[in-house]
């Protein structure tokens, strides 16, 4: 072979190098856990608790939302969440709090849910999507980096909270709500990833957890309120170990476009979801279309989830500003946004012999 030749074959050893290294750079934000093929986007609506809602966005933008999102409280049963996500076709993310959502108060400090208090629920949890073969996304404590919510580590004032609800805590509650929900093992098996992340063992007797088909969505505020160094999203991360999915919500009086960019940089590796958006001070069309333009420009964003509020009087009612309407509308006709999701609840057939319901 002549030196020519040979050193021909060496760069293409190279480029060929080169290549797989970018394949693997690339595969995590391609084939991460629920993610939707090629360049597609999952375009969701939230949970209201009345069915009629999710027909009425679907008529009102000509287009059926692939994902619906529940706000739930630790501990709730899910039976009604469910029978509205087979309502509608769609795949599920459910937002976990600590709220009462009677009295608002605390029901577990993220200490407590790290040391193994909570574990029940998260058993449960893992147990019913598992056993329902049903794909989910799971968002546990989003913005903690929002004052308002009982679990954020600071107040408003930017002064410290209780230590058992601090950052640290946080993360280490998140990580304890990623092993349990996942499951996919013996007790034993359960207890070392639970080691791995720093935290004690299962607090309950169980013979194994089955592995449950979700992914677990990290979502803090893209800046942080109250904005303060330490109150900023990284510093709530609990780990690439123990986050699916990042993520954020993105309102129209607060179109911080500078920090959702940087949220969305700084985690090269995991698809990035809006897990909330909406227009809610008056109507609004460039806020809709830069949202879809930024979304456009950063593909590892796979999913979208329009929060719709409560009632035909919403400030979130997206059906009450015509023309931010209008834009959605037309941005979710380009192509990019798939009416269902792979797997999505549904009713099940009528049985032999009986009649469609009406």
């Amino acid at each position: 072979m002549s030196r020519r030749a040979a050193l021909a074959a060496v760069l293409v050893a190279l480029a060929a190098l080169w290549a797989c290294a970018g394949a693997a750079a690339l595969s995590p934000a391609v084939k991460g856990v629920l993610v939707p093929k090629g360049k597609q986007v999952y375009f969701g609506i939230s949970d209201t608790g009345d069915p009629a809602s999710f027909g009425e966005f679907s008529t009102a933008v000509s287009k059926h939302p692939a994902v619906i999102e529940s706000f739930r409280a630790w501990g709730t049963d899910l039976r009604d969440s469910i029978q509205r996500w087979e309502i509608a076709r769609a795949r599920p993310m459910i937002h976990i709090t600590t709220a009462d959502p009677h009295t608002g108060a605390e029901l577990f400090s993220l200490a407590a849910i790290a040391s193994g208090a909570g574990d029940g629920y998260l058993i449960r949890l893992n147990r019913l999507f598992a056993e329902k073969k049903m794909r989910a996304y799971v968002r546990p404590l989003g913005e903690p980096n929002r004052c308002l919510n009982v679990y954020a580590a600071y107040e408003c004032a930017g002064k410290p909270r209780e230590a058992e609800d601090s950052a640290r805590n946080y993360r280490r509650a998140f990580r304890r709500i990623y092993v349990i929900v996942h499951g996919g093992g013996k007790a034993k098996a359960i207890n070392k990833r639970l080691a791995e992340a720093g935290l004690p063992p299962l607090n309950a007797t169980v013979g194994g957890l089955p592995k449950a088909p979700v992914a677990i969505v990290w979502s803090p505020l893209p800046s942080g309120s109250p904005t303060t160094k330490r109150n900023l999203p990284q510093n709530f991360f609990p780990g690439k170990e123990w986050v699916d999915w990042t993520g954020t919500d993105f309102y129209a009086s607060y179109p911080e476009w500078g920090a959702l960019t940087r949220l969305y940089e700084r985690y090269p590796e995991k698809p990035f979801a809006i897990t909330e958006w909406g227009v809610e001070a008056g109507d609004d069309p460039n806020f809709v279309s830069h949202l879809f333009a930024w979304v456009k420009a950063h593909p590892r964003t796979k999913m979208l989830v329009y929060y719709q509020d409560f009632g035909s009087t919403s400030n979130y009612r997206i059906q009450n500003y015509a023309e931010s309407l209008a834009v959605l509308t037309d941005r979710l006709h380009s192509g990019l946004f798939p009416a269902y999701a792979p797997g999505a609840p549904h009713l099940p057939p009528p049985p032999p012999g009986g009649l469609e319901p009406g």
